[in-house]
């Protein structure tokens, strides 16, 4: 009887405990653990709307960089992390939604293990090459790799845009040999170095080098060219109608994480993204701004999900 009675007394105290540490919640730093290095899209958010989080709650926000095995390091780290709100996850469509589709026996499950925070930004793919590269245009590149006979080397940093090349050679027939990079940073350095041709990359975490004319991007993923860059067409107008993909960047905590921290981190990402420094790293970025809730961007999750085995289907990519 005893023991039913405290059995049930933590059942009662338990949502008011909940509340108690929502209340003060943070009262200690927080991390954001990225599955990429330096010079991604994903890396850049995370410091950007992770230095003005840091400003509204009054505790230190450290981005913690875990590349590697496809985003896959990252992802155990925050799943096996305490569901407290102090380990947050920035995570992109290839962790997410790509991996599911053509790995086998991930050790994670993206919409059972993870719960979104907020929907940050979205963009498209860019095909690269460096700025003195003789290829001006996709129909350049793809006709140049014809002529050597030796199939098409296609940097990547993560499994999603390593399908987004796999894609390419099926509607080309062209032989794509992925190399595949930690982070993107490296692999930009190695296609402006002349040691890699061209790569798949974020067409956000590309601009800045295009800016500085260290980097041509023959040809985007979106459905229309990017204002900021109008000479740059988008693949659809290269030659691949079908061809439209996006790169997005979400936060997620870990799936059982409470309910109040969740909405109380939600906010402060969403207060940070209206902020005049939120608005103008946007402002600074070829993306659009996603602002989707935790359930909305549940609900693209599982949208996505389904794009991209259609993707993969498209590509002839089977699960390995």
């Amino acid at each position: 009887m005893i023991r039913k009675l405290i059995v049930t007394a933590l059942v009662l105290l338990a949502p008011a405990l909940s509340h108690g540490q929502a209340a003060n919640y943070p009262n200690k730093p927080i991390r954001i653990i990225v599955p990429f290095t330096a010079g991604s899209g994903a890396d850049s958010s995370s410091r950007a709307y992770g230095e003005i989080l840091s400003k509204l709650f009054g505790q230190p926000v450290i981005v913690e960089n875990r590349p590697g095995a496809s985003g896959i390091l990252a992802m155990q780290a925050v799943k096996n992390a305490p569901a407290d709100g102090y380990t947050i996850l920035t995570a992109t469509n290839s962790p997410m939604t790509v991996n599911p589709v053509v790995m086998k026996n991930l050790p994670y499950d993206s919409l059972k293990d993870f719960r979104p925070v907020i929907g940050v930004s979205k963009g498209p793919v860019a095909f690269i090459v460096k700025a003195d590269s003789p290829y001006k245009t996709m129909k350049d590149l793809i006709d140049a790799a014809r002529k050597e006979g030796k199939g098409l080397a296609v940097g990547n940093y993560s499994a999603g845009y390593e399908l987004i090349g796999a894609w390419l050679g099926n509607l080309t027939g062209l032989p794509i040999i992925p190399v595949t990079y930690k982070g993107g940073d490296p692999m930009m350095i190695d296609v402006i170095g002349g040691q890699l041709t061209t790569a798949a990359t974020d067409f956000g975490g590309a601009a800045p080098r295009l800016r500085e004319n260290r980097l041509r991007a023959l040809a985007i993923s979106a459905d229309v060219r990017d204002p900021a860059f109008p000479d740059i067409p988008t693949m659809k107008e290269s030659g691949f109608p079908e061809f439209e993909s996006w790169v997005w960047t979400s936060f997620f905590v870990r799936a059982d994480t409470p309910d109040d921290i969740t909405q109380k981190l939600y906010e402060g990402f969403k207060r940070a993204m209206a902020t005049p420094e939120g608005r103008a790293y946007q402002a600074s970025l070829p993306s659009k701004l996603m602002d989707l809730g935790p359930a909305d961007m549940r609900a693209f999750i599982s949208a996505e999900l389904e794009r991209f085995r259609g993707i993969a289907k498209a590509a002839g990519i089977q699960p390995k």
